[in-house]
């Protein structure tokens, strides 16, 4: 597939590789030797050195799931609210995991997606800044489709295959992919900053509910999230009042 015709902007240069280390690291190489349509995506087959929030590995067997980065150049979007392109990729991603999998779909703070409490996809935003804008951004996606087998430490993997007992084809799910995520980032691009923080609370994985997490320090507490602020803080309400965390701040007790 070299390009899509299903969307406006979206995929329409795909840039489809047999192999590579990271996708995000050669979307980052693209931007460095040019400025490639807005759109572009890069695709690959085999990526062995992914990675997601925090340096983590990403596990993708070569061939059975989507991993690729998106090229956007959200200038329009002030640094500080460089949280709300995390919010409409994860609800873009959202959207297409719906098609195959009805019940389940959440989105688990910042921006992964969780099938009930299965991980079911990563995403690894790179924003460069310039000034008070965000000058372009690389939206690497690992969504996992056909894989059946997980061997790494992930205490939860989960991929369409698994859920629906069902193979799908690859190109349809980045079919809809790039459709749901150029819709939501269009959202995004008319500043439809209310509808997206709404559907974005109403799909927060635990929102509302009572669970356990983790401190830095090792310390469990009870909580409830709330929401998120615009900066993209987790709002969780605990014995001690409502308190703010930002990433690395608080571990989920699965």
């Amino acid at each position: 597939m070299n390009s899509l015709d299903n969307t406006l902007f979206i995929g329409k240069v795909l840039f489809s590789l047999e192999r590579t280390a990271s996708t995000n690291l050669y979307a980052l190489d693209l931007l460095d030797e040019e400025k490639p349509l807005e759109g572009t995506i890069v695709l690959a087959k085999d990526q062995y050195a992914g990675r997601g929030q925090v340096n983590k590995h990403w596990e993708s067997e070569p061939g059975q799931n989507l991993t690729c980065s998106i090229i956007l150049y959200p200038d329009f979007l002030p640094a500080r609210q460089q949280f709300a392109l995390s919010q409409v990729v994860a609800l873009g991603i959202a959207d297409t995991l719906r098609s195959f999998i009805p019940k389940g779909v959440k989105i688990k703070w910042p921006n992964d997606l969780y099938i009930f409490d299965k991980k079911i996809t990563g995403i690894l935003i790179q924003n460069a800044l310039q000034g008070s804008t965000i000058r372009s951004a690389v939206v690497g996606i690992g969504l996992n489709v056909n894989q059946t087998i997980f061997t790494s430490d992930a205490p939860n993997p989960t991929s369409i295959a698994l859920e629906t007992n069902v193979p799908v084809d690859l190109n349809v799910v980045l079919r809809k992919l790039s459709q749901n995520l150029e819709q939501w980032y269009l959202k995004l691009k008319a500043g439809k900053m209310e509808e997206i923080q709404t559907a974005y609370l109403d799909q927060l994985f635990r929102r509302n509910e009572i669970h356990q997490y983790r401190r830095p320090n090792g310390r469990i507490f009870s909580g409830r999230i709330q929401g998120t602020t615009a900066a993209g803080q987790l709002v969780v309400a605990t014995e001690e009042g409502a308190e703010l965390f930002s990433l690395k701040e608080i571990g989920y007790v699965l």
